[in-house]
């Protein structure tokens, strides 16, 4: 007699669904997962420009701001490829320009922009080949083209080598090949070991500085670009300065001004200047930019 508080057992139906416990997984079998979700945020990096430095959208194969192939110069940690240094041409100053693949104009409005009054607009042509030869030619400027102090014929392309002086006019740059060992550029020790020198380093006195006011820059030796815009050597910050206002050069014969063009001109002891005319400063001449007074004052005064 069968008690009904108790929990009974009835025959399995073969006929009815049984819940049961979960098979063992088999070892030997594919087992598919859960498939990638749509709603899944991705993170896109975008691509430096290992030159200009500027970020550009993933997916383009060329700088948008100064026109690198990234598929020939690619950073040295994409993907594991090694990077591919390029050719320079370098100021006296250690300022360097980078020579891209191709066809590279030079000139105070060109590819290799050269704010100098000795410059023409389009002064000359670099020219670097798939093989690796790199050739320079005047493309008929005012004041010339010469390498190594020898004037090239216009339209004559001239192979350049590793070291060579590239004139313009009188405002030298000279042609440095990665990894070379001349001009200013920054040189790479090999291997990952500290290197000795053979005596402490000596802090670098600028030849001159601008200074009135609360304003106070450094001049380098040479052509120092000033204006509104950062990329200026001297970077002015006011509204009536010039984005690319003007030159000023110190030399060995002196200190020289040139206004290049800007729109509310420059003032030489009340004196405006007239563009690209190249002028010799005084140790006790004013220089008014806009609102501001500045004068140059050498390191040794």
């Amino acid at each position: 007699m069968s008690d009904q508080n108790r929990t009974q057992m009835l025959n399995a139906d073969p006929n009815k669904t049984r819940l049961d416990m979960a098979p063992a997984a088999d070892p030997n079998k594919t087992i598919m997962g859960v498939g990638p979700s749509l709603n899944v945020t991705q993170t896109i990096k975008p691509v430096q420009c290992p030159v200009c430095k500027t970020f550009n959208p993933a997916g383009l194969f060329f700088c948008m701001d100064c026109g690198l192939i990234f598929d020939r110069a690619l950073p040295g940690d994409a993907f594991g490829a090694p990077a591919i240094q390029l050719p320079m041409l370098v100021e006296s100053g250690g300022k360097e320009y980078p020579i891209r693949p191709g066809t590279n104009t030079l000139g105070r409005e060109a590819d290799i922009t050269v704010s100098d009054s000795r410059a023409s607009r389009r002064h000359a042509q670099i020219t670097s080949s798939p093989d690796g030869t790199v050739t320079v030619e005047d493309l008929g400027s005012t004041n010339g083209t010469k390498v190594n102090g020898t004037a090239l014929v216009v339209g004559v392309k001239q192979p350049l080598s590793a070291g060579d002086k590239i004139s313009l006019g009188g405002f030298e740059l000279q042609f440095v090949l990665p990894g070379g060992a001349t001009g200013n550029v920054t040189q790479a020790f090999a291997g990952n070991k500290t290197a000795a020198i053979s005596s402490a380093p000596k802090k670098e006195v600028a030849p001159a500085r601008l200074v009135g006011g609360d304003f106070d820059a450094p001049l380098k030796a040479g052509a120092n670009t000033f204006g509104r815009k950062d990329e200026n050597d001297v970077p002015i910050k006011d509204a009536y300065v010039s984005g690319k206002h003007g030159i000023i050069e110190v030399t060995d014969q002196g200190v020289f001004i040139t206004d290049i063009g800007s729109s509310n001109g420059t003032l030489l002891n009340e004196s405006k200047l007239s563009p690209n005319m190249r002028t010799q400063m005084r140790p006790d001449d004013v220089l008014r930019l806009g609102s501001l007074e500045l004068r140059v004052v050498l390191a040794d005064k």
